[in-house]
């Protein structure tokens, strides 16, 4: 393969990479907006770690610093770089590979773990002091207002102490007092798998880029061996 050709490998190289790093910056940056506005988090406290926005924040993080070190070691030809590069990106494919079975196999359990989550947040609020807790509090009436629900599973948890952000309209201080009969376990279950099914596609899209710039590495860093480049 003569020199212009191998420009032109290591042009393309960086510029997928270039790209990769440019849809891992985004991912870090909607995780971290997802993170401020999202109200949720203190609630479901058994898997964090999957919980969507952290999620995006350390897919996007591990990303982008692999991706930027494909960017140099092509840029600069070396293969020191590349072969660092190639093996954080193929363990990087594996672990997106391992979650993706994880979710598939042990989605009634993580189902489960949200369920109880709720109910023992919902525990929380209802003994706690009017100065206590206050952020599992602002949180569960923040997710009954939005989401137009009550308790987990119904009013009927509340065992009658049912909280203002339960009223379905003004005025609230009537008894009875109008509240919203559906629990709010489905309907945060369903807003969950809404976001995990489009963190879904794109950790796909992303897999697919990093895939073909995985395949594009192998043939530069064969040449940069065969000929001598990345010694110095």
């Amino acid at each position: 393969m003569n020199r212009p050709c191998v420009n032109c490998l290591k042009g393309l190289v960086t510029f997928l990479n270039f790209i990769c790093w440019l849809c891992g910056a985004f991912i870090v940056g909607f995780g971290e907006f997802q993170m401020m506005h999202s109200r949720f988090g203190s609630l479901i406290t058994s898997f964090w770690p999957i919980y969507p926005a952290n999620t995006l924040i350390v897919t996007g993080t591990i990303v982008t610093c692999v991706c930027f070190l494909g960017i140099m070691g092509a840029l600069k030809e070396n293969r020191c770089m590349l072969i660092t590069f190639f093996i954080l990106l193929f363990i990087l494919m594996l672990v997106e590979l391992a979650m993706a079975c994880v979710f598939l196999v042990y989605e009634r359990e993580i189902d489960t773990f949200f369920e109880k989550d709720l109910m023992r947040s919902l525990e929380t609020y209802k003994n706690s002091t009017s100065e206590g807790n206050l952020t599992i509090k602002e949180d569960f009436d923040v997710v009954q207002h939005i989401f137009r629900c009550c308790g987990v599973h119904g009013v009927a948890d509340w065992e009658g102490n049912v909280p203002l952000s339960c009223c379905t309209k003004n005025p609230c201080n009537i008894i009875p007092q109008p509240n919203w009969q559906e629990g709010c376990h489905l309907k945060l279950r369903n807003w969950f798998a809404r976001n995990f099914l489009s963190t879904g596609a794109g950790v796909v899209s992303l897999f697919i880029l990093q895939f073909i710039c995985m395949c594009f590495t192998v043939p530069i860093f064969c040449q940069f061996s065969h000929n001598g480049y990345g010694y110095k």
